[in-house]
């Protein structure tokens, strides 16, 4: 039995980490009209958190999306709210960590405290949390919340996430005299599972949003926009860190591979470009604006890429995939959140071809199939 939050599946010994991303969103990551795309249905869902429990992936990660991508699907216009949706999962599964995705803007403090503890609890440990400082100017209106300046969105998340854990730990009422905050009397029962935090982890590509999650989160998603920029990127990330501890890497990439790198290939060439919604992407690029020139600048086609899926692309057979795995990991990643055209489709591919090459070359432990 598990003695401690250290003993579930998030912190294994595996060298290189796995997990599901996006899979809450129509359309999952791509921005294509093929019938093959993502259905995100509840059912799906829970589909595709089993088989990545089963196989032995480490996580599960949504979006926090309140507006879809317009175009003729609308790509992530429709989406399970994430809290709710990793209580459901949670209660679905046996060990794989699940993550509820927050724009802690629009989420009360003390509520959410509330809520994870609730999914924590359900998942018996196994809940962790991604806090989001938000970028959209729509969602944000949507909500009727400020869209502040980008280093105080941070400031604000500082003082949030100082709360929530302040319920988690603390037994007896405080009082919480903040910029963004004024909280008389706090206190939340019952505590996390374990009695310690959920694992954070944060998205941060800023100098500000790197030293944020550095201070606060176990684990940093980061971008990928050119390879050759990731050692400098991880290395500054690490020296941030105040209390000198490590603090896990992780990316986002989409998946598509075959048995071969021509038929990934073209397959590829079909989603992009035979099927691809390019009025989404349009609006998709224009949305990001300035943002997207900054973590996908010098990346041919914007377009093209944001159809595929907005993460760092892996297009080749399976053992491309393991080579290109094996790079990143040499570069200092220690694993990657993937999106696919078909998360219940395409993971038997993951399952039966990818981590067995990825075990016989040393980057995750043999796990019994």
């Amino acid at each position: 039995m598990e003695a401690s939050r250290n003993d579930t599946r998030i912190y294994n010994k595996n060298k290189f980490k796995l997990g599901l991303f996006g899979m809450n969103c129509s359309g999952g990551l791509s921005l294509t009209k093929a019938p093959e795309r993502w259905d995100a249905s509840w059912d799906n869902n829970v589909t595709a958190a089993q088989l990545a429990d089963d196989a032995g992936l480490e996580f599960l990660l949504p979006i926090g999306r309140w507006h879809g991508y317009r175009g003729e699907m609308d790509t992530q216009g429709s989406t399970f709210e994430t809290l709710t949706w990793a209580c459901g999962l949670l209660a679905s599964t046996k060990h794989i960590t699940t993550f509820g995705t927050l724009h802690v803007a629009f989420v009360n403090p003390v509520f959410a405290a509330k809520q994870m503890v609730t999914a924590d609890q359900i998942g018996h440990g196994r809940f962790g949390l991604n806090i989001v400082s938000g970028w959209n100017p729509g969602e944000f209106n949507m909500f009727g919340v400020a869209l502040n300046e980008h280093d105080d969105r941070y400031a604000y998340s500082e003082e949030w996430i100082d709360i929530v854990r302040r319920i988690w730990t603390e037994t007896e009422p405080f009082d919480y005299d903040g910029r963004f905050y004024k909280l008389k009397g706090v206190l939340g029962k019952p505590k996390p599972y374990w009695g310690t935090r959920p694992v954070l982890v944060s998205a941060g590509n800023s100098p500000v949003g790197r030293q944020f999650a550095a201070t606060n989160a176990d684990c940093l998603f980061t971008a990928i926009p050119k390879l050759e920029d990731v050692p400098a990127k991880i290395q500054s990330f690490r020296a941030m860190a105040p209390d000198g501890q490590t603090r896990n890497i992780f990316s986002s990439a989409h998946i598509m591979c075959r048995k071969t790198r021509k038929e990934a290939e073209d397959y590829h060439h079909y989603i992009v470009y035979e099927q691809g919604d390019w009025e989404a992407a349009e609006y998709s690029a224009n949305l990001r604006g300035t943002r997207a020139n900054t973590w996908m600048k010098d990346q041919e086609n914007l377009k093209a890429r944001l159809i595929s899926g907005a993460g760092f692309p892996i297009i080749g057979s399976y053992d491309d995939a393991v080579t290109t795995f094996q790079h990143l990991h040499s570069l200092g990643l220690d694993g990657l959140a993937m999106g696919m055209i078909n998360y219940v489709a395409d993971f038997p591919a993951i399952r039966d071809e990818i981590l067995p090459r990825m075990e016989r070359v040393g980057l995750r432990e043999k796990m019994r199939r």
